[in-house]
């Protein structure tokens, strides 16, 4: 976890239908609680309410018999609240109902604590929170070389630079525990770090701050001329990602950059909506089906637009499609719809993914539910391409390039190793013969 990590997030009343996003979201309404006979406990409560979503709602692929899931953990709760069974704190099922999500064995669907649900719900829409704006490597076995900068964050007002390596904390050794006290304190803190062998000091206050972090373009030299570099740190951001890409991949043509890189590493994903409008920033179109207990749905999107079973479900404005060559970069990290990304790129054999494999849940889609103070997070829906193929669960890399310690000490040094192999790949890399925009 690093600084400015969370697993996804929402405010308000908010629902985006199923097929509308890997992690659809239902905010701000709960499901109707299905109270036991006679007194009940706000854990009893809470409970019941997880359950009811976990029987009723869930869609994975588990094969665990949920029925006696629910009576196992009922049994913990039970041993949990014994001392008192009818006024039991809501905060005690935390770690049961925690615990019985990992037993399902579903790596998507998960119990968020109010505390993490706060950060979901901020990183959903865009909105404020306590943060520095800094992610972090590891390193000697620490979080604690800066792998990204958030623009307009604390930390890049207070100088922090990609590959800056932290070494202490007020004079004291560097440890991520500190840093995140500091965080969570909203506290100034000095910093002792290195920047390419020499040594720096820098001053940083967390502070509330908007969550927004719509991917940027930056170019790097290859060949004779330069290649664009999409990076896309997230498909949250409450919106604009798929639009921004779209602006981006306009901004790369109009200077002549000979390819792009998309840089997915990291990604852990978010609306399903926003990847697939910034897909078609690089495919022409794509199709899928969605898969419940209710039937399946089918999407497709072309020119930016996306339709569900033929009606309009959002787009772009002024679409524009990459036709030159382009490679997309992805690490472990890289999850959710950042995997559907990278799959809909190489299904179209549109360029070459390369790096690590993916984090494994490319394949289904999530549904938030509000539940007391905290939520369930559940798998809801699975997909395929028409033809019935699923998609997959990772995707493995076209070119594996392994992203460890070695590559972050690298990494400090001012290598990026596997942006350079994205780089040496667009030589190779196909390239659109028709452009539908009917723009160069």
């Amino acid at each position: 976890m690093n600084a400015t990590q969370s697993p996804v997030t929402a405010l308000s009343f908010l629902r985006v239908a199923r097929t509308a996003g890997l992690t659809a979201l239902l905010l701000g309404a709960g499901m109707a609680p299905a109270h036991a006979q006679g007194v009940v406990s706000p854990a009893q409560d809470l409970f019941n309410r997880a359950n009811q979503l976990i029987q009723n709602e869930y869609g994975g692929l588990s094969t665990v018999d949920r029925a006696a899931l629910t009576r196992e953990y009922q049994e913990r709760l039970d041993n949990v609240c014994r001392p008192t069974p009818d006024t039991c704190a809501e905060a005690k099922a935390y770690p049961v109902l925690e615990a019985e999500l990992t037993a399902l064995g579903d790596e998507h669907s998960f119990f968020q604590t109010p505390e993490d649900y706060r950060d979901f719900r901020a990183s959903v829409t865009g909105g404020n929170r306590l943060q520095f704006g800094v992610k972090l490597g590891a390193l000697d076995g620490q979080n604690r070389v800066v792998t990204e900068v958030v623009p307009g964050s604390a930390a890049e007002e207070a100088g922090l630079r990609r590959g800056d390596v932290l070494l202490t904390i007020d004079g004291q050794p560097y440890t991520y525990e500190n840093l995140r006290a500091a965080r969570e304190q909203g506290r100034t803190i000095t910093l002792g770090s290195e920047r390419l062998g020499t040594p720096l000091t820098l001053t940083i206050t967390a502070r509330e701050s908007s969550t927004v972090d719509l991917p940027r373009l930056s170019f790097v030299p290859a060949s004779a001329a330069e290649a664009a570099v999409i990076r896309i740190p997230t498909f949250l951001s409450g919106g604009g990602v798929a639009q921004r890409v779209h602006d981006l991949v306009g901004q790369a043509q109009a200077r002549g950059a000979t390819g792009v890189i998309v840089d997915l590493r990291g990604n852990t994903g978010g609306s399903l909506a926003e990847c697939d409008s910034a897909v078609s920033a690089f495919v022409p179109s794509l199709t899928r089906l969605a898969r419940s207990a209710d039937g399946n749905a089918r999407t497709v999107v072309s020119r930016g637009t996306r339709l569900e079973d033929g009606r309009i479900a959002g787009g772009v404005r002024n679409p524009n499609l990459w036709t030159g060559p382009m490679a997309v970069l992805v690490d472990e990290g890289s999850a959710s719809c950042s995997e559907f990304f990278a799959f809909e790129i190489q299904h179209a054999r549109r360029g070459p993914v390369l790096g690590e494999q993916t984090a494994g849940v490319g394949n289904t889609a999530t549904r938030v539910f509000p539940v007391g103070e905290g939520a369930l997070q559940l798998t809801i829906l699975n997909y395929a391409k028409p033809d019935g193929t699923p998609y997959p669960v990772s995707v493995t890399p076209d070119v594996v390039r392994e992203q460890n310690e070695a590559t972050t000490r690298e990494l400090t040094r001012g290598v990026d190793s596997l942006l350079g192999a994205g780089v040496d790949a667009l030589s190779g890399a196909p390239t659109l013969g028709l452009n539908p925009f009917g723009r160069p």
